[in-house]
């Protein structure tokens, strides 16, 4: 076997907590690593039970890859002063997916590792950050010409009162705005229908998206689109900074009304939208206000009616009254022109008379010496008739039948015309022209 002193010699170590330490020494304290201002993007952010919240700080590239992070702690009393801090100066509170600036100190413990511990926040910074995302988005939609489409949307002749509403079922701000529409004081009948959708969170785009593609289909049975959503924490509201959704609303066929949130709270669906109102419950009202401005505009339009008919009623009795004091003046010069022109007429009557009379003596002499000439032309045509008439007589005469060599057979007072009327020994009269012969029949040949 070989000797021990035959193998290499082994590297002295130091146990980890030693290595550790020495970290600790030279890193906790360095001054470059206590409070400095780090802009960062928080992520997957907790509370534990004793008040402490934990997260991390992030930071992507342009395409959204993460290229750096490291864990961060708030211990809880600083967390109490900066929760409120934040949220009075943001209407928010913090959560996962923030854009922030924190001030922090880097601490390396020899057991839990290298963390940052958050002293401070500047809430202007996040602030500043949700204005430019959503002035992006702004941007974006005026760019494209789309921002005032929904707002150019006709609304119906009527005041609109088939109303498609996109909420939460059994939502508080739904049961607000259900109970302002249906209990308004003029007694107006609404037609709704919910479409129910997810208001906060990661499926809230989705989900208004479909209940906005189910009101398409059903398009011709409403109005118009109110989307609503009670108020909450602000940053409920994000999800409705989204540039698919605002751009699905600037594009709909239908006027939207939005009402999200609390009056102070502001999303992009308040720019594209036909009518923006605060609240729910606003939602309502400003409907219940379109059907009370339409009644009344049906009241002053009675009146107006009512108020038109009694002066053309008034109108007209003036006019009657003054023409039925026209009427006898009126009726006397009537009368007095009629009498004039009888008058005139009348003395007329004697030459008008002696023109007719001679007028019509004068056609009846015509007359007169027309029917002279017709009678005479007429005689004249009717004795040429009655000759012709007698000459065609004499010319079919019997008698003259007679005297061209025909003979008229008789048996007794009976002619004979044909040979089957004979029997042999049948005896017979012959009449010719001047004279008769009796005759006996012996044989009959019909032939």
């Amino acid at each position: 076997m070989p000797q021990a002193s035959s193998f290499p010699s082994r590297p002295q170590g130091v146990k980890l907590s030693e290595f550790n330490a020495r970290i600790e020494d030279q890193l906790n304290g360095v001054a470059s690593l206590q409070n400095q201002w780090v802009i960062a993007e928080t992520s997957d952010l907790r509370l534990n039970r004793s008040g402490h919240c934990y997260t991390e700080l992030i930071e992507k590239d342009d395409k959204g890859v993460t290229v750096a992070k490291i864990g961060a702690a708030i211990w809880a009393g600083t967390y109490r002063q900066l929760y409120h801090k934040f949220l009075q100066s943001t209407g928010q509170v913090m959560a996962t997916g923030m854009k922030v600036l924190v001030n922090v100190t880097a601490s390396f413990h020899r057991l839990y590792g290298i963390k940052v511990v958050i002293n401070d926040i500047d809430p202007s910074y996040t602030m500043g950050d949700m204005e430019r995302q959503r002035q992006e988005i702004l941007d974006k939609l005026k760019a494209e010409g789309i921002i005032d489409l929904n707002k150019q949307q006709p609304w119906p002749n009527m005041p609109p009162q088939r109303i498609a509403i996109v909420s939460a079922a059994g939502a508080a701000g739904y049961g607000d705005f259900m109970n302002q529409l249906q209990g308004n004081p003029y007694g107006l009948q609404f037609y709704t229908c919910l479409f129910g959708a997810v208001m906060q969170g990661a499926q809230t785009v989705p989900t208004v998206k479909a209940a906005l593609d189910r009101i398409y289909r059903n398009i011709d049975h409403f109005d118009c689109v109110v989307i609503i959503r009670g108020g909450g924490a602000t940053s409920e509201l994000n999800s409705f900074d989204n540039y698919d959704l605002a751009s699905y609303v600037a594009n709909f066929p239908l006027p939207v009304i939005v009402g999200i949130g609390h009056e102070r709270d502001v999303t992009v669906l308040d720019y594209v939208a036909a009518i923006r109102v605060k609240t729910p419950t606003a939602a309502a009202e400003w409907l219940i206000k379109c059907g009370g401005n339409a009644l009344a505009r049906l009241d002053e339009l009675q009146e107006a009616v009512v108020n038109a008919v009694r002066d053309s009623v008034a109108g007209a009795r003036e006019h009657l009254a003054y023409y039925a004091s026209l009427i006898p003046a009126v009726a006397r010069g009537i009368i007095d022109t009629n009498r004039v022109r009888l008058d005139n007429h009348a003395r007329n009557i004697p030459f008008a008379a002696n023109n007719v009379l001679a007028s019509q003596r004068t056609h009846l002499e015509r007359m007169v010496e027309r029917m002279g000439s017709a009678v005479t032309a007429a005689m004249q045509r009717e004795r040429q008739r009655l000759q012709a008439l007698d000459d065609k007589a004499t010319l079919l005469s019997p008698l003259n039948t007679l005297r061209r060599g025909y003979a008229l057979v008789r048996i007794g007072d009976k002619c004979v015309t044909m040979a089957s009327q004979l029997q042999p020994g049948d005896s017979v009269t012959m009449q010719f022209a001047a004279s008769s012969a009796q005759a006996t029949i012996h044989q009959i040949d019909n032939q």
